[in-house]
């Protein structure tokens, strides 16, 4: 038997007035996932447990099958896991993202999608000035890095600041959303340290002359030690691949067993490489027997409120990824397939929420119901809903709830 999961992280979407109040997957055009709908069924699923931030961390743990109520220790940790950055007992991984602030502002949270190249020497700079016995920076994609600090470092304690997701808080006073809590000053110290580091560097002094976003200020936040998650095999009896440009999805495949898939060309952005996904996704399932597919694009668009570029990305997803795998999951006589986003981006919010995200199934033992397409609408008119998101892939592998 072949499975594939499929995400479009953040597809999922709220009824907007630009749209005659229909949703992203509304309007776009997606005919493979339309055909999946109609030969399988549609249902609906909370990926975010009550009481969980929504983030794609939680979502994408919980769509892989396991329950973040007891496995969930932080994003830092498994983006840590994806750079193979072994954590001891007595060390807290957070995710340090370049940003940019302006006249006390977050303004933006990716310094412009910096280029990998770029971050990689500012942040090698960062760690030649800041980086103590106790305190280290990793250099990871794009925005996108991580800090490891030992426990009780200037007195920090375990660090259990409460920090704000950069993404969250764009356009708002940086003064306001600094950490909070235990370790706080320590964590804002290091933020601060960071400033004339990046300011006087020679990468953002050229970033400004091509009036490109600099990367003048770190964010520290998604703090965490390392989990203990069973092997995806044990669990499954499956042995299969992780596709994603994202460290923290790669970072939970590589923590349980999964082979994780690097595609020449993914970005995590608008100009991902779809359609290598797409085709590293069909030859992975000729050599195993499972493959997760994860496309970030439609919930950066998200977050960037761009409905364009959100209804583009998830044509794009569907085109050049399951439409491909799809097709050749069609030519064998045994197969499952899922379809979904980890959680919603609305694009009215311009983050994260909680709300219900629908999911499509097709394949060997299915039942196909009534529904005609993939969208918010007719997954809440299904009979078949997972109230815990974990439940998803028992149903996919074992048609179990």
């Amino acid at each position: 038997m072949k499975y594939a999961v499929l995400v479009g992280d953040g597809m999922s979407d709220r009824p907007l007035n630009e749209l005659n109040d229909r949703t992203p997957l509304e309007v776009a055009k997606i005919p493979n996932m339309t055909e999946i709908v109609k030969e399988g069924s549609i249902g609906y699923s909370f990926t975010i447990p009550r009481g969980f931030t929504p983030a794609s961390d939680v979502a994408n743990m919980a769509v892989l099958g396991y329950d973040p109520t007891v496995y969930y220790k932080g994003r830092g940790p498994l983006e840590a896991a994806n750079m193979d950055i072994k954590l001891s007992d007595d060390e807290i991984a957070f995710r340090c993202n370049l940003v940019t602030v302006a006249d006390g502002r977050l303004i933006d949270y990716s310094a412009g999608h910096i280029r990998t190249k770029e971050a990689s020497i500012l942040v090698d700079a960062l760690d030649k000035k800041l980086s103590t016995k106790d305190v280290k920076f990793h250099s990871g994609v794009s925005y996108r890095h991580l800090v490891i600090i030992k426990k009780g470092t200037s007195g920090g304690g375990d660090f259990g600041a409460i920090c704000f997701p950069p993404h969250d808080i764009v356009g708002q006073p940086v003064s306001k959303n600094l950490p909070r809590g235990e370790g706080a000053a320590v964590l804002i110290k290091f933020m601060e340290s960071s400033v004339p580091v990046l300011a006087e560097h020679e990468v953002n002094k050229v970033r400004v002359d091509l009036k490109e976003n600099p990367a003048n200020m770190v964010w520290l936040w998604g703090q965490g030690t390392s989990p203990n998650m069973p092997p995806f095999f044990d669990k499954y009896s499956v042995k299969g691949s992780v596709i994603s440009a994202v460290d923290l999805v790669n970072g939970i495949g590589k923590l349980v067993g999964l082979n994780v898939i690097k595609v020449p060309g993914v970005t995590g952005y608008y100009d991902t490489n779809y359609q290598g996904k797409g085709e590293y996704a069909v030859e992975a399932l000729k050599e195993s027997d499972f493959v997760f597919v994860h496309v970030e694009a439609p919930d950066e668009a998200g977050h960037n409120g761009d409905v364009r570029a959100k209804i583009a990305a998830i044509e794009n997803f569907d085109k050049h990824i399951v439409g491909p795998v799809f097709k050749y999951l069609k030519g064998l006589k045994k197969w499952r397939l899922m379809v979904l986003p980890d959680h919603a981006t609305p694009i009215s919010i311009k983050t994260h929420a909680s709300d219900p995200i629908p999911v499509a199934f097709c394949g060997k033992d299915i039942a196909p119901d009534d529904a005609v397409v993939f969208s918010e609408k007719a997954a809440r008119a299904s009979k078949l809903s997972f109230e815990k998101g974990h439940k998803m892939m028992d149903y996919l592998i074992n048609l179990e709830k």
